[in-house]
């Protein structure tokens, strides 16, 4: 490709950096952009409009992002890409949803950006009168819809129109022995100036924390969305420990409970079940009049919960989250209906404060026999990743892994349930999977935590909201592909800081000359963006 800047037809450019600039670059340019590539020489930056968009709800402006692409750029900048760059973030704002009169409202700038989007076919039903050239009526059942639409059509609205205070209910931080750390207040204070939005902090960093503090800011009743029951009751205990609230004062929603509290935490599976058409579930969101819904790993937030989001927008909205990346592309979605990111703390920065480990990542290649080489070279294109990513020398070299760290709790983590099986047997481990009970997998994991049992082999339900702060070494074996955010969830089930201070250990097992590796290096994308280095290291050499 000519040239260091490259802009493509969704207006996405592409930003090349000096591979001995990358430190500083990162820190510069992560704001906005999004790692692309990251080979040995030059590293790729993919900037793009909700990218630019997100940066300048979090604070900052064109100024900044156009001094960081001038400054860290391998090549001079075209003028003319820098002023684009300038007005397309200066589109952030030029439309708010406000309350006058009583009233929703959405107003503009100048006319022309609001005769624009009036005309537009998707929008028109969404607005009433307009009282005036600048200012329209919206119908505030629309609110959510309207700004997903215009988002669409490249003018975001800055939603100032308020939210309600909800039910009142009073909680307290009960910091008896610790407090939040800097970074979770910045990030709680980050939230509650934008009213609603997104908050990024790496795995370990504490999350659930932030969620707390800024439940005792609203002192509102609140409804917690999470990925599964075990997270739930994470979730309790924490608040349990962290806060004034009581057993009676939290309610489970699940397949095992349907209880309703002040304090109710809710399974997105259970929301988005599905009989005769109708998610039956979903009444829960009217249960009461919620002050606050958190959306735990709100990267993973399912459609129908999207959909349901919509229509609360009048209720403050947090979404908390490792990295937001979105493999389905729906990051537009939870800028419009969660809110833009309103905190981002890098991992390496949080890192060195001392407040999630250190680790060390290391790619281990393994070579297929010729007779596999063969039998994947033939194989049908759908079948080829699942060949190369359980091949049997992957075992071996799993064993081997292990034997290396004897004093260490270890977890290995796998995609394939016959290959996980395999491995279990193989190191005599128990094996999670999602067949597994909730009351199993609650057990593994306090075994693990009092170091009854010092190997774990677990599938992708152990990704997400699941607190092992002993686990120290992590084997990836296989994976959805090429996620980024799975591997990042992955890094972060060892990157609790341990109490002797060493590092983490994160292997990935890959074949080499496969189609694995090819996914391997796009799931590794959003840790390298992060500042995490892979050591590249062939099995023969273990």
């Amino acid at each position: 490709m000519p040239g260091a800047l490259i802009v493509q037809s969704d207006k996405t450019v592409l930003l090349e950096v000096d591979h001995e600039d990358a430190t500083s670059a990162r820190r510069a340019i992560a704001p906005f952009a999004e790692l692309e590539r990251a080979p040995e020489h030059v590293h790729t930056y993919r900037v793009t409009p909700l990218g630019l968009w997100n940066a300048r709800a979090a604070g900052f402006d064109a100024e900044q992002v156009v001094d960081a692409l001038v400054t860290h750029s391998r090549f001079p900048v075209p003028h003319a890409l820098l002023i684009d760059v300038a007005d397309t973030m200066d589109r952030y704002g030029r439309l708010t949803l406000e309350v006058l009169d009583g009233r929703l409202v959405l107003r503009a700038t100048d006319r022309p950006v609001l005769e624009e989007v009036r005309r537009h076919k998707a929008i028109a039903p969404l607005l009433g009168e307009a009282l005036d050239d600048l200012t329209i009526v919206v119908h505030p059942s629309e609110r959510g819809h309207l700004k997903q639409e215009l988002l669409k059509v490249g003018w975001p609205a800055e939603d100032r129109a308020g939210h309600v205070d909800g039910e009142s209910h009073p909680i307290a931080l009960r910091e008896e022995g610790w407090s939040l750390r800097p970074y979770q207040e910045h990030a709680v204070d980050g939230f509650w100036h934008g009213g609603s939005g997104v908050v990024v902090l790496p795995c370990g960093a504490g999350k659930t924390l932030v969620g707390a503090a800024a439940m005792a800011r609203a002192q509102a009743t609140t409804l917690i969305l999470v990925t599964n029951t075990v997270a739930a009751r994470q979730w309790r205990d924490e608040l349990l420990r962290r806060t004034s609230l009581t057993e009676d004062e939290i309610g489970e929603y699940s397949g095992a409970r349907k209880e309703v509290r002040p304090v109710t935490i809710a399974t997105y599976q259970l929301l988005t079940t599905r009989r005769k058409g109708v998610y039956p579930h979903l009444e829960l969101l009217d249960a009461r009049d919620w002050g606050l819904v958190v959306y735990d790993e709100v990267h993973l937030l399912p459609a129908p919960v999207f959909r349901m989001t919509a229509q609360l927008q009048s209720r403050r909205r947090l979404g908390l989250t490792a990295t937001l990346v979105r493999e389905d592309g729906r990051e537009d979605d939870v800028f419009s209906l969660i809110g833009p990111k309103r905190y981002d703390a890098p991992w390496k920065e949080i890192e060195a404060q001392g407040w999630i480990a250190p680790a060390e990542c290391t790619e281990v290649r393994v070579a297929l026999s010729e007779a596999e080489r063969l039998a994947y070279a033939t194989a049908e294109p759908k079948e080829r990743y699942r060949l190369a990513a359980c091949a049997p020398v992957k075992d071996a070299v799993v064993e081997r892994l292990v034997a290396r760290h004897p004093d260490e709790p270890v977890l290995v983590i796998g995609q394939y349930l016959d290959q996980l099986e395999t491995l279990a047997a193989r190191l005599d481990a128990p094996l999670l999977t999602g067949e597994t009970t909730v009351r199993g997998r609650t057990r593994l994991y306090e075994q693990f935590r009092a170091g009854a049992i010092t190997r774990l082999v677990v599938s992708k339900v152990a990704n997400f909201s699941v607190d092992l702060p002993e686990a120290s070494v992590a084997i990836q074996v296989s994976g959805t592909f090429g996620s980024r955010q799975e591997e990042a969830q992955r890094l972060g089930r060892v990157l609790r800081p341990k109490s002797d201070g060493r590092a983490a250990t994160f292997y990935t097992v890959v074949t080499r000359d496969t189609v694995d590796t090819d996914f391997a290096a796009h799931r590794q994308r959003f840790l390298a963006e992060q500042g995490y280095a892979y050591r590249v290291l062939d099995a023969d050499d273990l």
